[in-house]
């Protein structure tokens, strides 16, 4: 009898054993990492800022400045492909059609001297073979979709006349308005109120039933985690620490800096009380430190923390990347 489950997605972006760093620094600002996102499904990177997060997005859509960045090891496959990083034209062909990424900041990702329609209009036609009539009814239908009221008129509107939540939706309508097989969102409800926020997090769940498309959602917030994650990967100073499906990691967290990030969750019963906070800042490449790289804020670090802890299965799909994982039992056996 087959062990292969014939009825899961098909993987559609494979990261495997990632490391990338910039010119002249002297350690990976991206080290090791390993993930993939499945069609249909989300994957959520979560960690605080300077974690490798948004480097490891761009470096996944050929954004990084050629010649700034080496990559020292790993692959990534799309759609079973080897994605060639170091070919822009290759890059080129697949960016904006069948792999789309939607931008933290979308004053500084949106032209200002252009209108919003045209930029919609242009990133239909550059992908698909429409006339001009039909990549307007396709830009004015998608800003429909993601909640821009009277989608005709703000069609002729410029940037800087959007408030910053329209900007992040005219953004969100850009990123979607070709189908893609995935998305790669980076923040991409940070500057919305909870109630487009809400709709803009149906709406990628809509398109996800409808068409298959993958996501990886980039975010700090833990609530949209919650809410949308199917697997995540909790990221610190360029490596992954832990991953696996999102109710194991947050019912069972298993790396201590994991264990911190759920700490700082305010409860909304029980006792009132400062919240928890993981001290200390996220090293540099200047001054990262030997081993495991949370060791210098870790509650449990020991000296053999100064060796770096290789990801090891913690069941179901749970991996975490800690020397005293399961912490249950070898923190004990420690003690």
């Amino acid at each position: 009898m087959s062990l292969v489950n014939t009825d899961a997605p098909p993987e559609l972006l494979v990261v495997q054993d990632f490391s990338l760093r910039f010119r002249g620094a002297p350690s990976d600002q991206i080290n090791h990492v390993s993930f993939s996102v499945s069609a249909g499904k989300t994957l959520c990177i979560v960690g605080e800022s300077g974690c490798g997060k948004s480097v490891t997005s761009l470096a996944m859509m050929g954004l990084l400045p050629v010649g700034a960045a080496q990559i020292n090891s790993g692959q990534m496959l799309f759609e079973g492909q080897t994605l060639n990083l170091a070919d822009p034209k290759a890059m080129r062909k697949i960016r904006g059609s069948r792999m789309t990424m939607i931008f933290q900041e979308p004053m500084s990702s949106l032209n200002p001297v252009f209108r919003i329609g045209d930029q919609i209009v242009e990133a239909v036609k550059a992908h698909c073979d429409a006339t001009d009539a039909q990549a307007r009814d396709r830009a004015v239908a998608m800003l429909q979709r993601v909640g821009i009221p009277a989608p005709e008129k703000r069609m002729r509107d410029y940037p800087h006349q959007l408030s910053g939540g329209m900007r992040q939706r005219v953004m969100i309508a850009m990123a979607l308005v070709n189908d893609p097989a995935l998305l790669i969102a980076d923040e991409p409800t940070t500057a919305l109120d909870v109630t487009i926020q809400a709709q803009i997090l149906e709406l990628i769940r809509d398109l996800q039933a409808e068409t298959g498309m993958g996501t990886i959602m980039i975010t700090h917030d833990l609530g949209v985690v919650a809410e949308i994650a199917d697997t995540v990967a909790v990221m610190y100073a360029g490596t992954v620490v832990e991953t696996g499906p999102a109710e194991r990691i947050f019912n069972d967290p298993q790396h201590p800096y994991t264990i911190g990030l759920m700490s700082s969750i305010p409860q909304l019963t029980g006792a009132r009380g400062r919240l928890s906070t993981v001290p200390g800042m996220v090293p540099t490449a200047q001054n990262m430190p030997t081993g495991c790289r949370f060791a210098t804020r870790c509650p449990f670090a020991r000296p053999v923390c100064a060796t770096e802890p290789p990801l090891v299965e913690a069941g179901d799909g749970h991996q975490v990347a800690c020397h005293f994982a399961p912490l249950e039992i070898k923190l004990k056996e420690s003690a």
